[in-house]
């Protein structure tokens, strides 16, 4: 019983841990399939993450917040858009460089403003966080093992942008594979100027993938900060723009092998949280540098062992230019 218990607590602390990952992920799906490598993914979260604390903290809104996230991570996102889509510039440079500017910009305002370290003040009011909701009958539900732990644990509990991102898998899905804009967004990342020839605008296109990659990064960032802590610190996004971007390129570019990748790192994660301090029979405690390593590690492997497997889109990574 006990077994069940921690299994079913480290399943719900993977969901957690995996939300912020597969918005990210998803995002960079939209934007690597209309052929722009999205690796501001990081500093897009990042900077979203301390828009929403900024704002939260100040307006006692976490919706607030929300917004501010958002509208800050489609700004970034327009950013590297005019880079590469207008100004044909490459990509890889334009994600590193919003991505390093923004990891300085963050602290430098929030020392600037609330002299707090780089930090955002504690979102410890109400409203200022986005907490976790209470489905029907969950109480009650505890005291039936199963499927009642696994109800009141997994299933409830939850915020709603852990539902939206569990919503997001089918629903790109279905934007992708079953709409006329995710057909022209999938061929813009094939072949350019067939999409063109057919007079569909290509740097339209384009631009509408990386403002939707925005929008998804402005929520993931969001709940970094207002609803998996409560507040900003600096660099608090440790790497999870790469990861998903990992995810997305494990995942071969697909919502539901993508959703698939992010929660076995985000177990990992989850894992590895779990173990700092434990000791294993026959083995010991673990060191500490090891179990922190183990997501990133997993990572690595992963890759290593499948990403020359996994076909990009075509068209990715190539700035588009009309044929004279």
């Amino acid at each position: 019983m006990e077994t069940y218990t921690l299994i079913v607590l480290l399943l719900a602390a993977t969901i957690r841990v995996a939300t912020p990952l597969l918005l990210a992920a998803i995002a960079g799906l939209f934007s690597e399939r209309s052929g722009v490598i999205d690796l501001g993914l990081e500093g897009k979260m990042l900077g979203a993450a301390f828009a929403a604390a900024a704002v939260s903290a100040t307006t006692g809104s976490a919706w607030l917040g929300l917004g501010a996230g958002m509208v800050t991570a489609v700004f970034l996102a327009l950013l590297i858009g005019y880079a590469c889509i207008t100004h044909r510039g490459n990509q890889v440079v334009a994600g590193m460089a919003v991505t390093i500017m923004v990891a300085g910009l963050g602290p430098t305002l929030g020392l600037a403003w609330f002299s707090l370290g780089g930090q955002t003040p504690q979102l410890d009011g109400a409203g200022q966080r986005f907490t976790g909701v209470v489905l029907p009958w969950a109480q009650a539900a505890r005291e039936v093992p199963f499927p009642g732990l696994i109800y009141s644990e997994l299933l409830s509990g939850q915020n709603l942008i852990v539902y939206f991102a569990a919503a997001l898998v089918p629903l790109s899905a279905w934007v992708f594979y079953r709409t006329r804009f995710g057909l022209r967004l999938r061929a813009v990342g094939e072949n350019p100027h067939a999409v063109d020839t057919a007079g569909i605008s290509v740097n339209g296109l384009r631009y509408q993938a990386v403002i939707i990659s925005g929008v998804l990064c402005g929520v993931a960032g969001t709940y970094l900060s207002t609803a998996a802590s409560s507040g900003f610190v600096r660099d608090m996004t440790a790497g999870k723009g790469y990861l998903a971007l990992a995810a997305l390129i494990f995942g071969k570019w697909k919502p539901v092998p993508t959703l698939c990748a992010c929660l076995l790192f985000a177990f990992t994660d989850a894992l590895a949280t779990r173990l700092q301090g434990v000791a294993l029979p026959g083995v010991g405690v673990i060191p500490v540098q090891f179990i922190l390593a183990l997501p990133y590690a997993l990572t690595v492997l992963l890759l290593a062992g499948f990403v020359g497997k996994a076909v990009a889109p075509k068209a990715i990574g190539v700035p588009y230019s009309k044929e004279k």
